[in-house]
Parts: structure tokens; C-alpha cells; sequence
């Protein structure tokens, strides 16, 4: 568990009821009904704050996992740490973004492949030769890549590169089935390499580097960051937090990278990290490790949109942030292995979060 002696004393969210922060008062009910209807399900933990207060805050009983093992039945609570999996991705990004402002690693820009000079040799298509960092970031390199079948299944590009001897060496030598820039294709090819890079420019550890730059000035409680098959802290999916403190990545987003007068990430860099480069879907774009999208909501007509930003993870795990209406939703679920796992997040915030707003 990674914690720091030197860590500020814990944020503590101040409580308001939902009518006083523009809610209908029933935001317990409309999620109870939810989880009643059974179409929200596998609830582990979900956290709506707006304005910097708790609006709503719910724990549950479930089965869990940490990384593919079984944990058994665990009662939740504010202080139970919970797998983010991929959202582990988009608070990657924001690290790589204190680290660029500090100088210890290269530009979106800059060639990738130069970073590695060890595999420039790895392929001999020539595209290779012209990935950039940005490429990384956004998930557009352009290789063979496929996590879209269970992680148990050995042929997932990810664990094949778990299980690799040389995973930097499995990344280069993918071949191309697009041109780089062009696609998003998802996978933790991107994160692998932008983790790789920000270990080498600090000289730290991932745990530590995100303790002493992000999670401390926060006032982040204990985290921690499970290890892959090489025995280094996951870059792609290991980051384990209470969904209380992933509310608060949320809401300094909000506060535009500053917290507490300083300024932690830069606006810059969260500018860029929330611009849609690239289409994932219909509904999502891409980001620098980071989702954006628009919901319609409100009770007229013609509604309006509820653009957000946010953090997706296996499982169920989300991070939502919605800077027009200043509310973020952290959400974390069991939901591993269900091909439906989107559902619940989206019914809970669709249904109950955006239905109930006055």
C-alpha cells in the first residue's frame, strides 16, 4: 500500500443535500429504483460530487478481484481501495503531464521510436520510423492490436505482451494494420511506452513518482499499484483507490489542474489531454488517455448537452467529469467478464445523475 509519512492531512468532502446542489431530493431513490430494475448492477462504489461537495455517496456488497484474483464477497466502504483498471490509463496521463512541465520527458512531438533507440530495428516497415509520443498518447500507433476478447483468453494482445520476455521488443515488432495517427486502436501498447518513459525520465517508480507529484498534493489516502508479469507496477491497469479519491482526480480536472493555489497539472496539458483526436465510437472520442463525449439531459424539449470527460476502466470502473455543470461521478463495479459491464455506469449516470437534475 503506497503512502507517504509527508502526505497532507485527507481532503475532506463537505456533504450538501441533493436540492441544494440542483438535484431533485430523491437521488437515493432514483438509484435505488436503478439497482431495483436491475439495470444498474454490480455496484461497488458511487461517488457524485458537485461544486467540490458530496451529493451523493453509496456503498454495496459484492464480489470483487484484484487484477484476475478473486478477492471473495467484500463489504465496501469510503476507505476500501478498488481495482480502476484502465482508469489507471487516464490518471497515466496527467502524470506524463507533470512530468513534461518538470522536463524529464519528451514532447507529444517527438519520435518515438528515438526514445527506444535499442528497437529501432524491430520491424522493417518504415512507419515505425514515424510514431511520435502523441501516437502513444492517443492510441493511434497503428499496430495489429486486439483486447477486445477476454483477458483469460491467451491470444489478447495484452497478456501476450505480459508474457513476453521482451514486451518494449513485442510492441515494435507488431505489424502495422493502419497508418499511425490514423485509428484508434485500444490496447496498452500506448501506456506501456508512455510508462517506460516516464520511469526512465524521473528515475522513480510509477507508485512513487504519482505519491510525490499528484496523490500527496491532492491529499490522496493510500493507494496502490499492482504489479504486471515483469514485476513492475502496471502502467495500463494496475492503480487501486477508493472511489472517494477518484473523485477527487474529478475535481481537479474541475479546478483546472489547481489544488489548494497550486497549479498541478497544467491547463495546457488537460487541454490537450481532452481534446478528440481521434473517434473511438459514435458516441466517444480520444483523447490524451482520456474519453470525451456529450449527453443530452433536463426535461425539456430540446435539451441540452452535458459534455464530459472521463476515464474508463474493465469491469465498470469510470470516472466521469462534467465541468459545464460542475458535478463528477466516480463509479467502481464488479462487473468483470460481463459483455454488458458498460450499462450499469452509463444507466447510473444517464438515469439517476443527469435525470435528477432541477
Amino acid at each position: 500500500m503506497t503512502t507517504s509519512p509527508l502526505a497532507s492531512a485527507p481532503f475532506a468532502w463537505g456533504s450538501i443535500p441533493p436540492s441544494d446542489a440542483g438535484f431533485a431530493p430523491d437521488l437515493d431513490e432514483r438509484l435505488d429504483k436503478a439497482i431495483a430494475d436491475k439495470s444498474a448492477w454490480g455496484l461497488h462504489g458511487v461517488v457524485v460530487t458537485r461544486k467540490g461537495k458530496l451529493v451523493l455517496e453509496r456503498y454495496f456488497t459484492g464480489e470483487d478481484e484484484v487484477w484476475g484474483a478473486p478477492r471473495g464477497r467484500v463489504v465496501f466502504s469510503p476507505d476500501t481501495l478498488h481495482d480502476l483498471r484502465s482508469v489507471t490509463k487516464s490518471i497515466l496521463g496527467l502524470l506524463y503531464g507533470i512530468a513534461l512541465d518538470l522536463g524529464k520527458v519528451p514532447a507529444p512531438d517527438q519520435t518515438l521510436i528515438a526514445q527506444f533507440p535499442e528497437y529501432a530495428h524491430a520491424a522493417t516497415d518504415p512507419r515505425l520510423q514515424r510514431l511520435t509520443v502523441a501516437h502513444a498518447l492517443t492510441m493511434t500507433l497503428g499496430f495489429d492490436w486486439n483486447e477486445d476478447i477476454p483477458y483469460q483468453d491467451p491470444s489478447n494482445s495484452e497478456i501476450q505482451m505480459e508474457r513476453a520476455p521482451d514486451r518494449l521488443r513485442y510492441i515494435f515488432s507488431r505489424p502495422f494494420i493502419s497508418d499511425p495517427g490514423t485509428r484508434w486502436i485500444y490496447g496498452a501498447a500506448g501506456t506501456e511506452l508512455i510508462g517506460q518513459l516516464l520511469v526512465k525520465g524521473t528515475d522513480q517508480s510509477l507508485p512513487d513518482f504519482a505519491r510525490a507529484n499528484l496523490f500527496d498534493p491532492l491529499g490522496i489516502g493510500p493507494t496502490e499499484w499492482t504489479k504486471g508479469f515483469n514485476g513492475q507496477p502496471a502502467p495500463a491497469s494496475g492503480l487501486r483507490m477508493t472511489p472517494r479519491d477518484l473523485a477527487r482526480i474529478g475535481q481537479l480536472i474541475l479546478n483546472r489542474g489547481q489544488w489548494d493555489g497550486r497549479q498541478i497539472v497544467s491547463t495546457d496539458w488537460l487541454a490537450k489531454s481532452s481534446q478528440p483526436y481521434v473517434p473511438c465510437d459514435e458516441q466517444r472520442r480520444y483523447g490524451y488517455f482520456w474519453y470525451s463525449g456529450d449527453l443530452q439531459y433536463g426535461q425539456r424539449p430540446n435539451r441540452p448537452l452535458a459534455h464530459w470527460v472521463g476515464g474508463f476502466g474493465y469491469g465498470g470502473q469510470r470516472l466521469f467529469v462534467m465541468p459545464d455543470l460542475e458535478i463528477v461521478v466516480a463509479i467502481t463495479c464488479g462487473n468483470y467478464a460481463d459483455e454488458k459491464q458498460w450499462m450499469p455506469p452509463i444507466r447510473v449516470i444517464r438515469d439517476v445523475v443527469l435525470a435528477g437534475l432541477r
